[in-house]
């Protein structure tokens, strides 16, 4: 009888003693990194050292902090309110009315303070003539700044560009695509910073204007050409494209000349008008395609940010029948919070 006493007597310590060294499991991002947090309702209260979660012992979130989160969830998470009510323990329309609330702000972006970067610029589309365009730091993997418009406008880039300026940020390169916006912006703000054309962009649109199969050998061998640009990664290979390119144009330099003519209205077109115009954009791009070759720190594409569009896009279009405003404001917060997560 002793001895069962002494065996139940252990046994209650040592449930004591793992109840109170038992780590909760934070049910946001299943960490044990948690620690008690006060009492809430005869409920102990716990809080997760790595992402700021509260929640009860129950595992239910208790405070607008917490709703905070799971709106962080849902904008960059692609969770949705089912799927969130669930884990949360909130209701769905609970849910709804506090990312209502929300999405009727816009939070100030949070922007790396560093004095030199190196800048990649571009711009997306979305519907009811949204375009958002970003200048986001490649190496940090931040935005500096953007603008939500109705399209890329010479005197909207070159104010932001020379925003960026006024805060003492030193622009070290641009990487951007051929919008001639841009480019314009770029040259009058920015005529000093070396301006790198996206290699990609340009491979990408001679592929497309001369088609999968090419009717004219000219068209293939300039698209085998155009196919190499963005893996020129030497100024030996840089040396050896400029000479294939070199000999083409030799050759086939009567071919693009060639015109087409209308006898009753007197007007001429150049008959062979894509391979003409695949050359003539890569030609007018070759003083800013290699300027990565000397400083390894400057990006030849805009991929990166593109691939940003992508994923933005793909979280934005979970969400469908948001308005207008809501949708402006998704993508603000959207943007905010992929800079802190950076940080």
């Amino acid at each position: 009888m002793k001895s069962n006493k002494s065996l139940l007597k252990f046994v209650s310590i040592n449930f004591f003693i793992y109840e109170k060294l038992k780590k909760k499991r934070c049910l946001t991002c299943k960490s044990l990194q948690t620690i008690k947090w006060g009492i809430q309702q005869n409920k102990q209260r716990f809080k997760c050292k790595d992402c700021g979660q509260l929640f009860t012992a129950n595992n239910k979130s208790v405070s607008d902090s917490n709703k905070e989160i799971w709106f962080k969830n849902w904008i960059i998470g692609k969770d949705t309110f089912d799927k969130i009510s669930l884990e949360s323990g909130y209701s769905k329309s609970t849910l709804q009315r506090y990312f209502s609330k929300m999405l009727r702000k816009a939070p100030v972006l949070e922007f790396s303070s560093t004095d030199e970067i190196y800048l990649v610029l571009d711009g997306t589309y979305f519907p009811n003539d949204i375009c958002l365009v970003i200048y986001r730091n490649f190496h940090l993997r931040l935005t500096q700044l953007y603008r939500m418009t109705d399209g890329e406008h010479f005197e909207e880039i070159a104010e932001d560009l020379q925003n960026l300026l006024n805060l003492g940020i030193k622009i070290k390169s641009i990487t951007s695509d051929g919008d001639k916006s841009s480019i314009k912006a770029i040259k009058k703000v920015c005529p000093k910073v070396p301006f790198q054309r996206c290699l990609v962009h340009i491979s990408r649109m001679c592929r497309i204007w001369l088609t999968q199969n090419p009717k004219h050998k000219s068209g293939f061998e300039l698209k085998q050409i155009a196919v190499k640009i963005h893996h020129i990664n030497s100024e030996y290979k840089r040396q050896l494209w400029l000479i294939e390119l070199i000999q083409w144009e030799e050759e086939y330099r009567d071919f693009i000349n060639q015109k087409s003519y209308n006898i009753e209205t007197g007007r001429y077109w150049y008959t062979h008008k894509m391979v003409r115009r695949s050359f003539i954009v890569i030609k007018k791009a070759l003083p800013n395609m290699f300027l990565y070759l000397k400083d390894d720190k400057i990006p030849n594409s805009t991929n990166s940010l593109e691939s940003f569009f992508g994923h933005l896009k793909g979280n934005l279009n979970i969400h469908r029948g948001l308005s207008l405003a809501n949708r402006k404001n998704f993508l603000n917060w959207y943007l905010y919070y992929k800079n802190q997560s950076k940080k």
